[in-house]
């Protein structure tokens, strides 16, 4: 089982914040250090305010030196493809080749209306998606010295120089996830290496990972040529009252999150629960970890990883 950290910076972290908790992932063994791409909070105050993600992870990949960096998930509606193919290449080059590039269709159309972006029917968001990934992965595919071009529904390329390459070769690993039934693990298995759902229920994650397996298949994929993962919300303690604690300061139930995430309870316990999602498919846990200060939050959840290893 493979853990990674995952954090959500829009309800509320500074730069030098998120450092902390990615230099304190590294140091504990976690294989990656992951954040959202949001530009308003969910709940609360966000203060001091949104982060770029991008420009954040550029800057943890020169203060970090062995933990995966990524995206749960790059809103497709926030960027153009070929500034995003740019700027994934460079943070990619920047850390020596650790990218992973999570990438979606964007969904909060709060924030979109917020910072003057465009937020079309999710239909058209789901075709620039699919058009972004046609475009970045070719652009990243294109043999140095030759040309891409592109026509598409929403996007067009003449001509491109097709640079910057990333440091990984044909190009960093791609992070598609959902619950659609169809289109979207459709989309995963061509051009996935990785396929994630948040927040699942235990009954939703194999049929849906059945979903993803069977439209490997049809392309000529093996079913078990990707990663297969989950996130969860994260709240482990040694005691009730430690638990009790680390609940509150996440304004979270702690009989709620008992009925939401498997990661709740002593370290002990949380073994027990993940084995049911383990069993149903589920390869690589990313922790939800809404307290950034709380890095002996991530010490204590080292020894579940310590027990499953």
């Amino acid at each position: 089982m493979d853990f990674r950290v995952f954090v959500e910076p829009q309800q509320g972290a500074s730069y030098n914040d998120q450092l902390a908790v990615a230099q304190a992932a590294e140091s504990l063994s976690y294989s990656a250090f992951f954040r959202s791409d949001h530009y308003l909070a969910m709940s609360g105050d966000g203060l001091p305010g949104p982060t770029d993600s991008w420009v954040t992870l550029a800057g943890i990949a020169r203060e970090t030196t062995t933990i995966r960096l990524g995206t749960l998930v790059t809103s497709a509606t926030f960027r153009y493809p070929g500034p995003l193919a740019i700027s994934v290449a460079q943070v990619d080059a920047m850390s020596a080749g650790r990218v992973d590039f999570g990438i979606g269709a964007g969904w909060f159309e709060a924030e979109h209306q917020a910072y003057a972006i465009p937020f079309p029917p999710l239909g058209e968001r789901f075709e620039r998606l699919t058009e972004q990934l046609e475009i970045i992965t070719g652009l990243w595919s294109t043999p140095a010295g030759e040309t891409f071009d592109y026509q598409g529904t929403h996007y067009s390329i003449t001509d491109s120089p097709a640079l910057p390459k990333p440091a990984q070769q044909p190009y960093p690993p791609i992070v598609i996830g959902g619950g659609g039934a169809k289109r979207t693990p459709a989309l995963a298995a061509r051009f996935a290496a990785e396929f994630n759902l948040a927040f699942p229920t235990l009954d939703f994650v194999e049929p849906q990972y059945g979903r993803v397996r069977a439209a490997l298949e049809k392309v000529g994929r093996s079913p078990d040529d990707i990663v297969y993962s989950a996130a969860f919300v994260v709240c482990a303690g040694r005691s009730d009252a430690e638990i009790a604690r680390r609940a509150a300061a996440i304004s979270r139930d702690v009989d709620q999150l008992r009925k939401d995430t498997p990661l709740v309870g002593t370290p002990s316990e949380i073994v027990d629960r993940l084995a049911p999602f383990i069993e149903a498919g589920v390869q690589r846990v990313y922790l939800q970890v809404l307290d950034l200060s709380d890095l002996d939050h991530l010490e204590l959840f080292a020894e579940v990883a310590r027990q499953l290893a």
